[in-house]
This record gives structure tokens, C-alpha cells and sequence, in this order.
């Protein structure tokens, strides 16, 4: 992994490229369209726009500068909702590399270090991959049902960990 370097923060570009990601892989491998890649870039914008370092993370992933995966806590409503992890992405530079791993790695320390008592996430049925690196990472299934936030139908899926009981990070 040495040309990967991954980072904390804000990257010139970033909103782009991460909404440039997730459209093109989820418009060839699951059909979403335009409303999927609009809803990432405007959300993606909201969230950087209101960012707090202590409360929220964003991390990339780059080969030679190039964004290839990224991943974000938003800490806005962690103490009543918990903190949310999204956009979860890696390129298929990336994939099969230990990046997704270690940018979760990342993302559970962190929710850890603020005290956050849980971390959730929204994804839908299919994703296997994905689904069993949040398994590896304690995540548990905790809801699901049909519906159309990402533009078209699907089982939409709730993972959860809960931070609060796990006490200290195990090195």
C-alpha cells in the first residue's frame, strides 16, 4: 500500500470526485441515475460546508493525489441518534487492497475518541462485500425494509455498533 495514502480531512476536489465514485459505481453495478449522484454531491456539500473537526471526519483515500476511496462521520446528532457513517467508497484501483479496512479502522477509532455511544450507517441488500467488512468491524444488522432514498427501490438495510459497552479500543 505504499502509493496509497490515506488522510483525514478536506482535499480540494473532494465533493467531485467522492460523488464521481458512487455515481459510477452504482449506475453500473445497481442502475441509479442522476437523483443518486445529485443526492451525494448535495449532501456530501451540506455536510463538508458545516464540517467540525472535533465532531465530524472525513477521510480519502488517494493514489498519487488521485481521491480513490473515501468515508465520513457525521457527528451533528451523535449523542441523540448516534454518529452516522457515509459515502463509503472505493474505487476498483483500491478494492481487494485493505483500504476499505483501514479507512473503517479509522472512522471506529475516532467515533471511539469522541465518546460517541454508537456509529450507524444506511445500506441496502447486495452489497456482500461491504456488508462483511462492517460484520468484521461489529456492525449488526438492526433494520430494514423497502424503499427508494437512493432513487430506485431496494431493501434498504440499517448496521449499527454499538460503542458504548465495548469499552476500551483493543490494539
Amino acid at each position: 500500500m505504499d502509493d496509497i495514502h490515506i488522510r483525514r480531512g478536506y482535499l480540494p476536489g473532494a465533493i467531485g470526485r467522492v460523488a464521481e465514485l458512487h455515481a459510477a459505481y452504482y449506475t453500473e453495478n445497481w442502475s441509479f441515475g442522476v437523483y443518486f449522484e445529485a443526492r451525494v454531491a448535495t449532501e456530501l456539500s451540506a455536510f463538508l460546508s458545516r464540517y467540525d473537526d472535533l465532531r465530524d471526519g472525513f477521510w480519502t483515500a488517494t493514489v498519487h493525489g488521485r481521491i480513490e476511496g473515501s468515508l465520513a462521520i457525521d457527528g451533528h446528532q451523535a449523542e441523540r441518534d448516534g454518529a452516522r457513517l457515509r459515502w463509503f467508497i472505493a474505487s476498483d484501483k483500491l478494492r481487494g487492497r485493505g483500504v476499505g479496512d483501514a479507512l473503517m479502522r479509522e472512522a471506529v477509532q475516532f467515533c471511539r475518541d469522541c465518546g460517541y455511544p454508537s456509529v450507524y450507517l444506511w445500506t441496502f441488500e447486495g452489497l456482500h462485500a461491504a456488508h462483511r467488512l462492517y460484520r468484521q468491524h461489529g456492525f449488526e444488522l438492526v433494520d430494514e425494509c423497502m424503499g427508494t432514498r437512493w432513487g430506485v427501490r431496494v431493501n434498504e438495510q440499517k448496521f449499527e455498533l454499538q460503542l458504548e459497552d465495548l469499552g476500551p479500543a483493543q490494539s
